[in-house]
């Protein structure tokens, strides 16, 4: 069996609280903190048979690493997910709808964009394994949840994956400031994979000739560029749009 891992937030343990009980270890609640949210979250931790353990705020930081934690944190087993991106992908029964990020290596915007591919459906985000950063505490708090529901899988060689994407009939769309076409001139009721870079670098080289088409989203404004967080809530809602 895996090691445990540490969730914290509301959302986060609430989530793995609906979604698979079972798999939490133990929860630590702050013991002082008695208003109706808390003791909500205590109501539905008691009908799911969860144990909890009253902690003080030092506990509880130490626990997660650092405050944030709302008063509430909790040990969880790993939900068994697909196994590869491969299994997911046989096992769609629509077109697929996936978030590809290139170079997002900090957990607050990992954290966001998975929070914004659960919410507009996307069936997984993908990222390169020497570009992006892991799923941890501040990734999943930040998720709300998401990070348990939207498998992320991270792979050696990104190119290599959008090839093997493109070979199953899904199209590869990058997203560029200079891009000629916009996001609203793309079909993306098709087979997509939206492919977001970090701000400031975009994508890389490669990644951007791997792409079968560029789009960019249209700015009207002073700014040059949106979080990539927002960026792919503006892509991913507009393809869930046009799928009607």
């Amino acid at each position: 069996m895996s090691a445990p891992k540490v969730l914290f937030g509301f959302h986060a343990v609430g989530v793995r609280l609906k979604t698979s009980p079972a798999s939490i270890v133990e929860l630590y609640v702050d013991a002082t903190r008695r208003d109706a949210r808390m003791k909500q979250f205590l109501a539905r931790a008691s009908e799911a048979g969860v144990r909890v353990i009253e902690a003080d705020a030092a506990r509880l930081a130490r626990l997660c690493g650092g405050a944030g934690h709302q008063g509430v944190v909790a040990r969880v087993q790993p939900i068994e997910t697909a196994h590869s991106l491969d299994d997911l992908l046989d096992g769609l029964n629509e077109p697929p709808l996936l978030l590809v990020l290139d170079g997002v290596t900090d957990p607050h915007n990992l954290g966001a964009c998975l929070r914004v591919a659960d919410g507009a459906g996307a069936h997984a985000v993908i990222a390169p394994k020497d570009h992006a950063c892991g799923i941890n505490a501040t990734v999943a708090k930040v998720a709300s949840g998401a990070a348990e529901t939207v498998p992320y899988f991270m792979v050696t060689n990104l190119a290599r994956t959008l090839g093997e994407l493109k070979e199953r009939n899904i199209w590869i769309i990058g997203t560029a400031g200079e891009a000629v076409q916009t996001l609203y001139q793309a079909d993306l009721a098709a087979p997509t994979a939206l492919v977001l870079g970090a701000e400031g670098p975009g994508l890389r080289q490669l990644t951007r000739k791997t792409c079968d088409a560029l789009v960019r989203i249209p700015m009207m404004g002073a700014v040059e560029s949106l979080n990539v967080s927002v960026a792919s809530g503006v892509c991913l809602y507009e393809a869930r749009r046009q799928r009607g």
